[in-house]
């Protein structure tokens, strides 16, 4: 039996861990909310507790405004978003409408289209499906070779991961089978699934033969995934308008400064009422006690708001020490950078760095940005080369070939050699697809 001293040591620390874990968790849930929602959480906040302390920011921030020419570049984004108020079924039509597809075929994917729930899924099972096809309008055979070729094309449709037949498969669907994770993040989703739910990481990291830092960084991977597909296409709520979370401008003699917008942001403080009703002696103690709690936790609410100031801060600045030639000379001179060597950097938790990045959006001299945008993978065999300037690059040499004589994909991976950019041919397709730019066959024009 330990000692009584030891023993009451033990306890405290035990009191004490339990006190800061939901200190710790708000602190946590603070710093990943974006301004607009962090504001609203704010002022919920001090609806309910009496100590803390919420002012509203003046109706026009003030703060420098974006360059005209940033302005277009980013009103020509916005015109490029898709219509949130369209049907899932409408945007899948549309990508339909281009594919021409054999008629039979292009029957059996709109009656799939048909079918689709509210997530995107294809939850009915091929049984029921064929028992469907035949006795609807559509008037199919039922076929279950052509349902599986109608399957396979619907899932290659955007947005990807719509056609599968549950949120395991519709996430399956939104990996890239050429890249080097891919194997591991099957597993993770189609073997421990129950274990990432109750946080076993160390079980899963032994069993995958990987690092607990890797499987952070596998886990940041699926937590990009959308579980429901087919919920965005078809939502109908109003955009809000992105407030930048950081702001980026250019300083004296080519320097760069970087600052937390703070302007639309409600400020917080706590209620000087309170706090004196917390220390008034002549208070009974059932209404100290009372007072005192809600101070606590209000201060909680104070710090965690100055926390998320600080670390988005160290971490924006870090980001663009790195995006120095995005600064400079503007889109397309992205450099590769991983989360983990800016937590490494700033000697912070791999999840921090990404709470401290999630939802927030950053404005430069060339327009409004995820802050996620700026963390690049490399490319190929390239490591100096980021994924997205790549196939802006990849877009503008298709954009320049000659009609008549359209580039293949081996053209373009061989052009991109020249230009000292080691890419393979499966690369350049992969990033054509995206672009939505058609083979060279159907790109081909005769006269």
């Amino acid at each position: 039996m330990a000692p009584p001293d030891l023993r009451q040591g033990l306890h405290a620390r035990a009191e004490q861990q339990l006190l800061l874990q939901p200190r710790m968790l708000q602190s946590i849930e603070v710093l990943q909310l974006a301004t607009t929602d962090l504001s609203a959480w704010l002022r919920e906040a001090a609806e309910e507790n009496e100590a803390l302390s919420v002012e509203e920011p003046p109706l026009e921030p003030p703060g420098p405004r974006p360059s005209r020419e940033a302005t277009d570049r980013y009103d020509e984004m916005l015109r490029n978003q898709p219509d949130r108020e369209r049907a899932l079924a409408e945007v899948l039509e549309e990508q339909l409408a281009v594919l021409e597809l054999e008629p039979g075929l292009e029957e059996w994917v709109r009656f799939l289209i048909a079918n689709l729930d509210p997530h995107g899924y294809l939850s009915a099972s091929d049984e029921e499906l064929l028992e469907l096809a035949a006795s609807t309008s559509f008037d199919l055979e039922p076929d279950a070779t052509a349902l599986g070729l109608a399957i396979a094309q619907l899932q290659r449709l955007e947005p990807r991961g719509v056609g599968g037949r549950d949120m395991i498969e519709a996430l399956l669907l939104q990996l890239d089978p050429d890249a080097e994770e891919y194997t591991l993040l099957c597993r993770l989703l189609e073997e421990f699934l129950e274990e990432i739910a109750s946080n076993r990481l160390p079980q899963i990291a032994r069993e995958l033969g990987v690092e607990l830092e890797q499987l952070a960084e596998l886990l940041e991977l699926l937590r990009r995934l959308d579980p429901r597909p087919g919920a965005e296409a078809g939502a109908a709520d109003t955009p809000v308008p992105i407030r930048p979370d950081v702001v980026v401008e250019r300083g004296e003699l080519g320097s760069w400064s970087v600052r937390v917008e703070w302007s639309s942001l409600p400020s917080v403080s706590l209620d000087p009422e309170i706090v004196s009703l917390a220390r008034d002696a002549s208070s009974t103690a059932e209404v100290k006690s009372w007072a005192r709690e809600r101070v606590e936790r209000a201060r909680w609410i104070v710090d965690a708001v100055g926390q998320r100031k600080q670390t988005l801060l160290r971490v924006a600045i870090a980001v663009f020490d790195r995006q120095r030639a995005f600064l400079d000379e503007g889109p397309g001179h992205l450099v590769p950078l991983r989360m983990g060597a800016i937590a490494e950097e700033l000697e912070l938790h791999l999840s921090t760095v990404s709470r401290a990045v999630a939802g927030k959006h950053v404005q430069t001299p060339a327009g409004i940005f995820p802050l996620r945008y700026f963390f690049q993978v490399a490319t190929g065999t390239d490591t100096t080369q980021a994924r997205d300037d790549l196939r802006e690059i990849v877009r503008r040499i298709f954009a320049e070939e000659d009609p008549t004589a359209p580039l293949s994909d081996d053209e373009v991976a061989a052009e991109l050699a020249r230009r000292g950019m080691k890419v393979a041919r499966r690369t350049v397709a992969k990033y054509r697809k995206e672009l939505g730019i058609p083979t060279s066959y159907r790109r081909k024009k005769h006269f």
